[in-house]
């Protein structure tokens, strides 16, 4: 392998860029770091622009398949002095390398092409208003997972393709149908044209999920940790249930709760 351009000045416009990235100023870019997310990337096929490693990472031996896999995929690779990677990264203990590139085309006629799917569950993620990315990217992954046709984020919560949702989401946001930054009117309207029960999951409900037919179209509607869905948008939605706990237990977390829901959704699908 040839020997890699090098950046050793922090200042360089390629690291401004990338940082900019980092920090949630561009919408049209993703900041992918690891080796783990940086495969999902490549096996996913995003568009990569710029490809950033460790002066450590670069020397390993066992690094060499996959920067050979960069050198195919993206059009520019840079080494920089660890000193230097350590200004762009976004984890304390970061694995040596980084990846730009653009956000996946996901969007409402994705999910809406999913529905008609036999592979899929008849079933989109409403996410009310969530604000830890870490628990958005989970429910992510879980919702992979269990195969939904898609996942819609509503205004007001963090961003999906923020790098602790991707690192949550451990390469779901690059292969799920997303439709972010959603009113949830609209939303709900959408669902409605579409057949879909709109169901609101929470606390309030008597109606456990095990006793609902999951297999009908449904947007399932999950509000955030801290702030639950309120009596507003409760009065929009046509049914709701809940997960029964044990007294003293307020709630769950949220990827869990997806979880619980989903996989009976799954189970349901399978078993009728």
């Amino acid at each position: 392998m040839d020997d890699l351009p090098q950046i050793t000045s922090r200042d360089n416009q390629r690291l401004v860029q990338a940082r900019k990235v980092r920090d949630g100023h561009t919408t049209t870019a993703l900041f992918v770091e690891g080796k783990r997310l940086t495969l999902e990337a490549l096996r996913t096929r995003l568009s990569i622009s710029t490809c950033f490693v460790s002066e450590r990472f670069a020397v390993r031996s066992e690094n060499s398949e996959i920067l050979m896999d960069l050198e195919g995929s993206s059009q520019t690779i840079f080494e920089l002095p660890d000193r230097v990677f350590r200004t762009v990264a976004a984890t304390e203990n970061s694995q040596g390398v980084i990846v730009i590139a653009e956000r996946p085309a996901n969007s409402v006629e994705a999910i809406e092409n999913n529905l008609g799917s036999k592979d899929k569950l008849p079933t989109v993620l409403l996410m009310l208003r969530v604000n830890n990315p870490s628990n958005l990217g989970a429910v992510l992954r879980t919702a992979e997972a269990a195969g939904v046709a898609g996942v819609i984020i509503t205004k007001q919560s963090t961003d999906v393709f923020s790098p602790r949702a991707i690192r949550a989401s451990m390469g779901a946001v690059f292969r799920i149908p997303i439709w972010p930054e959603v009113d949830f009117e609209q939303a709900v309207d959408w669902a409605e044209q579409l057949g879909l029960q709109s169901t609101a999951i929470g606390t309030a409900s008597q109606n456990s999920y095990v006793n609902a037919d999951l297999r009908i179209p449904r947007l399932l509607i999950f509000g955030s940790e801290a702030h639950g869905i309120g009596r507003e948008e409760m009065d929009r939605i046509n049914e709701s249930m809940c997960i029964p706990m044990e007294g003293g237990v307020e709630s769950l977390n949220l990827a869990v709760a997806a979880a619980i829901v989903l996989f009976e959704a799954k189970r349901q699908q399978s078993v009728n």
